[in-house]
C-alpha cells in the first residue's frame, strides 16, 4: 500500500534528516525536497499529506535569502514552518517541534496514517521493481556490504532469476566474507550469482604501490574493469541495480548546503554499458536498510556487519601491500570481531578494526630476537562520521585480544590501541 508522506522543504536547515527521522519514527513516511519545488512537482508526489518549511543557518545563499514559491501556500496542504519567517503558515516554530507537537500536526492536521513500516515498504518496492523491469534482466555488483546485499535480496524477491549478481573477490576482503556471500546468495537464496576470484590480478596491480590515493584508484579502477568484462559476457541486460541510500543523496549536496561528499555507488561505470538504474533503497536511512534486510530474511551477521571501505583491507595494510601483512590484517581483524562479539561490544561500538603499518620492531619469540610487525586496534563511536570518539575498552578484554593476536597471527610481535579521536585523526588510517 502507498504510504502517506510529509514533505520537508529544505530552506537552509542543518537538521533536515533529524526532522525526517523524527517523522518516520511516528510511523509516517517523510522526504526532503529542495526549497524551490513547484506546486506541480509537489502535487506529482504520491500521497502528500502536509508540508514543513525547514529553515536554518544556511537560508542565505550568496547574500540572498531563499524563499519558497508563494503559490505553495494555497496548494491545499497543511503547512507549518520551522525557523523560517512566514506569516502564512498555520503554525511557526523557532526550533524543531517536539514529538507531541509533530504528532498534532501529522495526525490531527494532516490526517496522515501511520503506515510507514518495512512490510509495506517492501511490498511497494517489489511492485515498482516488477513494473520497471518487466521481463528484462538486472545486473548487480554484489560486494557483500549491507547496501548491496539488501538490494540483492529485494531484487531476488521481486524478479528472481532475472537478477544477475557479480561478486568480485579482489583479495582484500575480510576473513570468510566472499565465502559468506556465496553461501547466502547462491546456496540459500538461490541467486543467479557469478563469482570472480581476481585476487592475483589485484595484488599484482598493487605491488609496490604505497600512496593511499594511488591504491584507491587502482582498486576502484580495476574493479570497474573486472565488472565490465563480466558484464560484456552477458546479453539481454538493460538494468543496473545500485545500493544508493537516502544519505547518499542528501550528502551529495542540496541547493542550500555544501556537498559533504559525492557518492558513486558503482564507481564510474563505462558510459557504453547504457544501463537504466534500479535503486530500491534510495528512500531509506542506514538503520532502515538494516531493518529491511532482516525483514527480507538476510542473516543478522550480514545485515549488521561493520562499515567497510570500498578498497577493503587495502587501506588497512598501510603503505605498499605485502601478502604477509595483508594476512596479518585479515587474521587480527577476525580475532577482534570475534572477541567484541563475545563480550557484546559488537552491538555497542560503531566501528572497530585493525591495521598493520609498513614497519617492523624488535621483539622476543621462542627465546630469540624477532623482527616483526605491529597490529594497531581502532574502535570508535560516532553519529555522523564527521566526529568520532574513542571507545574505552575494558583492560581485561584488550588483554585477551592482545594475547590471541600475538599467539595466532604470524609475523606480529606487538599490539597497540589507537587513542586518537576525529578530529584531528580520521576514522581510517589511509
Amino acid at each position: 500500500m502507498k504510504q502517506d508522506m510529509i514533505v520537508i522543504l529544505d530552506l537552509g536547515s542543518t537538521e533536515n534528516t533529524v526532522l525526517a527521522r523524527q517523522i518516520r519514527a511516528l510511523g509516517v513516511y517523510s522526504e526532503i525536497h529542495p526549497h524551490d519545488i513547484t506546486v506541480e512537482e509537489l502535487h506529482a508526489l504520491d500521497n502528500v499529506k502536509g508540508v514543513i518549511l525547514n529553515g536554518g543557518e544556511n537560508r542565505v545563499v550568496n547574500g540572498v535569502p531563499v524563499e519558497i514559491d508563494a503559490a505553495l501556500y494555497s496548494c491545499g496542504y497543511p503547512i507549518i514552518s520551522v525557523d523560517y519567517p512566514s506569516s502564512q503558515c498555520q503554525k511557526r516554530f523557532s526550533a524543531l517541534p517536539t514529538d507531541e507537537e509533530l504528532k498534532a500536526f501529522v495526525f490531527d492536521e494532516c490526517e496522515a496514517e501511520a503506515n510507514w513500516n518495512m512490510p509495506n515498504f517492501i511490498e511497494d518496492q517489489v511492485e515498482l521493481i516488477r513494473k520497471q523491469v518487466g521481463d528484462k534482466k538486472v545486473l548487480l555488483a554484489l560486494s557483500g556490504g549491507v547496501d548491496s546485499s539488501v538490494v540483492a535480496a529485494m531484487l531476488i524477491k521481486a524478479i528472481g532469476q532475472q537478477l544477475v549478481c557479480v561478486h568480485v573477490n579482489h583479495g582484500l576482503m575480510r576473513k570468510n566474507e566472499s565465502e559468506s556471500v556465496v553461501e547466502v546468495f547462491r546456496n540459500q537464496l538461490h541467486a543467479n550469482l557469478i563469482y570472480v576470484d581476481a585476487t592475483e590480478r589485484f595484488l599484482g596491480k598493487l605491488e609496490g604501490v604505497a600512496d593511499p590515493e594511488q591504491k584507491r584508484k587502482i582498486i576502484g579502477g580495476e574493479f570497474i574493469r573486472v565488472f565490465e568484462e563480466e558484464a560484456r559476457k552477458l546479453s539481454g541486460i538493460d538494468f543496473l541495480g545500485q545500493g544508493t541510500i537516502y544519505p547518499d543523496i542528501i550528502e551529495s549536496g542540496t541547493k542550500t548546503a555544501k556537498m559533504v561528499k559525492s557518492h558513486h555507488n558503482v564507481g564510474g561505470l563505462p558510459e557504453d554499458l547504457q544501463f537504466e538504474l534500479v535503486e530500491p533503497l534510495k528512500q531509506l536511512f542506514k538503520d532502515e536498510v538494516r531493518a529491511c534486510g532482516i525483514e527480507l530474511g538476510l542473516p543478522a551477521e550480514m545485515v549488521y556487519r561493520q562499515p567497510f571501505p570500498g578498497p577493503g583491507l587495502g587501506v588497512r595494510c598501510l603503505g605498499a601491500i605485502t601478502r604477509d601483512r595483508l594476512e596479518a590484517v585479515r587474521e587480527s581483524d577476525a580475532i577482534l570481531r570475534e572477541e567484541f562479539a563475545r563480550v557484546g561490544l559488537d552491538k555497542k561500538v560503531w566501528q572497530y578494526f585493525t591495521v598493520v603499518p609498513d614497519f617492523k620492531s624488535v621483539g622476543m619469540r621462542n627465546h630469540a630476537r624477532s623482527f616483526e610487525y605491529t597490529v594497531i586496534i581502532r574502535a570508535i563511536n560516532t553519529i555522523d562520521a564527521m566526529n568520532a570518539s574513542i571507545e574505552r575498552i575494558d583492560w581485561d578484554v584488550l588483554q585477551v585480544i592482545t594475547d590471541r593476536i600475538l599467539a595466532e597471527v604470524k609475523n606480529v610481535n606487538r599490539v597497540c590501541y589507537d587513542m586518537s579521536p576525529k578530529p584531528p585523526a580520521t576514522i581510517e588510517f589511509e
